[in-house]
């Protein structure tokens, strides 16, 4: 008889239940499958809310020193202020009361142009400083106008603001300090403005992005190299970084890092022979650049290197917002007063920053500049003049930026093109517009764009976080203009590094691609220009390949003008069977 073993059943299997998921990653998960994830293609593009939230707040900290900055060189043009806005001075400056003034035997001064200069009339100081309390909301507010076109409308992570170079463009040549330039104040503004609504015609017919398209490969591929440098480059300086670059009389840059009471400014001046000096025409004071002594031993520096090491340590660990960790603890640091890295030193400008600080919310109203076009300067050759390179410089510098973001955040296909393109170039074209009404220079998508799409940013919603910001900035630009430099510093030369890895999509053994490539991005941080980069490897590119087209054209020619001779055997009609030969000449 045979037994049958059996065998024990197998013990049931106990199933564990999943994890509850975290906050964050519910928010995104519910975010994603909302009409908002759907509309800005949260899935599709591979982010989460919260990433696009975190890349826009990365975005608008690395460029919010924009407020302050674009309001302090604009403002150097004297804005709307003038001559009418100076008041008569006793010939004793210590006299105030000018009744008291011509009682004591002094005469009263009435202002005349020198009422602009230093010894800057009190009158046109309290001008200037209206000016550039209208600016600061000007700057945010076209800010907010462009960031909002830019998110809801082409769906693409970038920022605008008024760009830094044509602003000092606008300011230091075209208007001249406090007005000494050949165009006054609001006939640039107008200038900008009909710039605006060609750039606006040029983008809305599409010439723009055929135009983008005509940027040989080697210089587009580049100029996203070129921008990380000149990110660097600002990044590495002493007025929008940590200050280890300083200026040269020799060599144009060297080894800087000094405090601040070892710095001096720097101005191009003629020495007459009785021993006077004046300014060069056209010429302006530099910020202090110039480094006297104590290289390396600026506290500001060393504040700044520990948000440098902060942020690189973040992203070696991939740690989410690094950008936003070494922003915040350099600033937080540098607003305690009596200190050596504070942001407000006990000097009168920072005395005055700190009052400003102080209120944290202030709403202003614009009073000046909102408003101040002029066209009567239309037909001068100057107007016409800054027109045109208002023109040319916002083409190919925004062009050239917003290709080279929508590449780093990997958003260009194989054509070349990219989602949302048409309104991204509508966009800044737009800004312009307005922001020209508002009293401040041209609008561009910011290179600092690139940092909120380092930290993930691949949708609109990176924009429109930004955009959110600079709406908050119209009542906290207290706290916002504050930033100091040393802080924004670190993040900009990360991003370069991260930004320098399109070079290797270059071909380097083909000198006719190489050389272009290496210009364009070389020729951006050394001429602190985009646009003039650009131009550069455009240029270059034209002159090696001239040749090369110059043959095709003429091979072409010379095949359509060959003729060939076809020989056709066949009879000659007469029966004797002797074949004739026909010759039939034809174009090929």
């Amino acid at each position: 008889m045979e037994v049958q073993s059996t065998q024990p059943p197998p013990p049931p299997v106990m199933t564990v239940a999943p994890p509850t998921q975290k906050l964050l990653t519910r928010l995104n998960s519910y975010a994603a499958e909302t009409r908002l994830g759907k509309r800005f293609k949260l899935a599709q593009r591979k982010t989460t809310f919260t990433t696009e939230l975190r890349a826009g707040t990365t975005t608008f900290l690395t460029m919010a020193y924009i407020l302050a900055v674009n309001a302090s060189i604009l403002s150097d043009s004297g804005g709307p202020c003038s001559v009418s806005d100076c008041i008569p001075l006793c010939s004793n400056q210590s006299i105030t009361d000018l009744t008291t003034c011509t009682s004591s035997g002094f005469r009263v001064i009435q202002p005349d142009v020198s009422c602009k200069f230093d010894p800057v009339n009190p009158g046109y100081s309290d001008c200037l400083s209206k000016v550039r309390k209208d600016l600061i909301v000007a700057t945010a507010a076209s800010s907010l106008i462009g960031c909002v076109i830019m998110g809801l409308f082409a769906n693409l992570p970038l920022a605008l603001a008024p760009g830094m170079g044509s602003n000092a463009y606008f300011a230091y040549t075209v208007v001249g300090f406090h007005g000494s330039g050949n165009v006054s104040y609001r006939s640039a503004l107008a200038a900008v403005f009909l710039e605006g609504l060609i750039f606006l015609f040029i983008s809305a017919v599409g010439f723009r992005a055929k135009l983008a398209k005509l940027i040989p490969k080697p210089v587009r591929i580049s100029s996203s190299a070129g921008i990380g440098l000149f990110l660097a480059f600002i990044g590495l300086q002493n007025n929008q970084g940590i200050g280890l670059v300083g200026y040269s009389s020799s060599t144009l840059v060297t080894l800087g890092a000094c405090p601040r009471s070892s710095r001096a400014m720097l101005a191009p001046v003629l020495t007459s022979a009785n021993g006077s000096v004046a300014l060069i025409s056209g010429g302006t004071v530099s910020d202090d650049i110039y480094c006297l002594n104590h290289r390396m031993e600026s506290p500001t520096f060393w504040l700044g290197i520990v948000g440098f090491i902060i942020i690189a340590y973040c992203l070696v660990k991939k740690v989410k917002g690094a950008l936003i960790y070494g922003i915040v603890f350099v600033t937080a640091v540098s607003w305690f007063r009596n200190t050596s890295v504070t942001a407000f030193p006990n000097t009168d400008a920072g005395n005055s920053s700190y009052q400003f600080f102080k209120k944290v919310v202030d709403v202003h109203v614009i009073e000046k500049t909102a408003g101040a076009l002029s066209f009567n300067s239309i037909t001068k050759g100057a107007f016409l003049e800054a027109l045109v390179t208002f023109l040319y410089v916002d083409i190919l510098d925004t062009t050239g930026t917003l290709y080279s973001m929508a590449r780093f955040g990997g958003l260009v296909d194989e054509k070349g093109d990219f989602e949302g393109q048409y309104f991204a170039f509508m966009s800044d074209a737009t800004s312009t517009v307005v922001g020209s009404l508002l009293g401040t220079s041209p609008v561009t998508t910011f290179v600092e764009s690139s940092t909120g799409i380092r930290e993930g940013g691949r949708t609109g919603l990176t924009a429109l976080t930004a955009a959110g910001y600079f709406f908050l900035a119209l009542f906290f630009t207290p706290l916002l203009a504050s930033i100091p430099a040393w802080a924004v510093g670190p993040p900009l030369i990360l991003v370069g590094v991260m930004m320098m890895r399109s070079v290797v999509e270059i071909n380097w053994e083909d000198m006719r691609e190489a050389i272009p490539a290496f210009l364009t991005l070389i020729l951006m941080p050394l001429t602190y220009s985009i646009a003039y980069g650009l131009i550069g490897g455009i240029t270059t590119y034209i002159v090696l390949h001239l040749w090369d087209w110059i043959l095709l054209m003429f091979n072409t020619l010379v095949k359509k003008k060959k003729k060939k001779t076809v020989i056709l055997l066949g009879s000659n009609g007469n029966g004797n069977g002797h074949a004739t030969v026909n010759k039939v000449e034809t174009l090929v």
